[in-house]
């Protein structure tokens, strides 16, 4: 099983089947590395310019960041799907079962880890593109517009399934911190990449 590597064709397909992997977590990974590398394309049309020499160095350091934040986000499509899997067989296991409880509770919190990586990915994902937005080429502006918009999927879908696990937690302390740091980072993540989006906008018309 290896996502990272299939066809867009062979990925949505499976996407649209009905297996347990991929699904939301996955498939908001691969968004996440989509609108990254749109912020990558802005800063490959800017460097070398010399209209934008004074920021030359800036960009080809955000796009160095850019291209390892696509590649983690790419690796989270298949960490997702390799820690649902435990999950998907724990919900299996008889309810008077001893020890139930705590495999399901284990299997629960690694489960919600990889959603949450790339909630924060996507959060770092959408400082870049505000970035690019604001010092790379002006004929590339939708492009990061659009990479802004498409992270911010990314953040939504990533926070949905981090909430699907923390609510059957038993350890509500953990599953609370959890909940805390996904809502105050779509609030001001949410926010940026609205903010992003209706600023290139307003530039095109």
């Amino acid at each position: 099983m290896d996502f990272k590597k299939d066809s867009i064709e062979d990925f949505s397909t499976a996407l649209a089947g009905k297996t347990s992997v991929p699904g939301g977590g996955g498939a908001s990974a691969l968004v996440g590395a989509l609108g990254i590398a749109l912020g990558s394309m802005v800063g490959e049309y800017t460097v070398g310019k010399k209209k934008y020499a004074a920021v030359e160095e800036d960009i080809k350091k955000l796009m160095a960041e850019a291209e390892l934040l696509r590649n983690r986000l790419l690796n989270c499509i298949n960490e997702d799907a390799r820690l649902f899997e435990p999950l998907s067989k724990a919900y299996g296991i008889p309810k008077d079962e001893p020890g139930r409880d705590e495999v399901l509770e284990k299997c629960l919190r690694d489960a919600a880890e990889v959603p949450m990586e790339i909630l924060r990915l996507s959060c770092k994902a959408l400082e870049l593109i505000e970035e690019f937005a604001e010092k790379g080429s002006t004929l590339m502006i939708s492009d990061a517009a659009t990479g802004a918009a498409i992270c911010k999927a990314a953040l939504l879908g990533a926070a949905a399934n981090v909430k699907v696990n923390t609510k059957l937690m038993k350890d509500r302390a953990y599953a609370d911190a959890l909940n805390e740091e996904t809502d105050l980072k779509v609030i001001r993540y949410g926010s940026l990449a609205d903010a992003v989006y209706e600023s290139v906008c307003s530039t095109l018309v």
